[in-house]
C-alpha cells in the first residue's frame, strides 16, 4: 500500500504518513500526518501529492440490499399525537 504524501504550503516540508507514527511539519500551521489522516491549523495551506484510492469491490451488502436500504431511507417518519390528560 503506498503511503499517503502531503506538502505543507507554508514551510514547503514533505511528508509521508505512517501507520503507527505522527509526523509533523513544525511550522506555524502545524500539519500533522498519521496514516491516512492529515489535520493542519489551516487545511488550506496543505496539498495532497499523492493519495490512496479506497476501490472495494467485497461489500458485504448485494445490489438488492443496498436498493431495499435506499428505499428504507426514503421512507418518511409518522408522527404520532397522543393526547395527554
Amino acid at each position: 500500500m503506498d503511503n499517503l504524501r502531503v506538502r505543507c504550503r507554508s514551510c514547503g516540508k514533505e511528508m509521508e504518513g505512517h501507520p503507527s507514527k505522527t509526523i509533523s511539519c513544525g511550522c506555524a500551521n502545524m500539519a500533522t500526518i498519521r496514516g491516512n489522516k492529515i489535520s493542519a491549523v489551516d487545511l488550506s495551506n496543505v496539498v495532497m501529492i499523492n493519495c490512496v484510492k479506497n476501490t472495494t469491490t467485497n461489500s458485504l451488502l448485494s445490489n438488492e440490499d443496498l436498493a431495499f436500504q435506499e428505499a428504507r431511507r426514503q421512507r418518511k417518519i409518522k408522527k404520532l399525537n397522543f393526547e395527554i390528560r
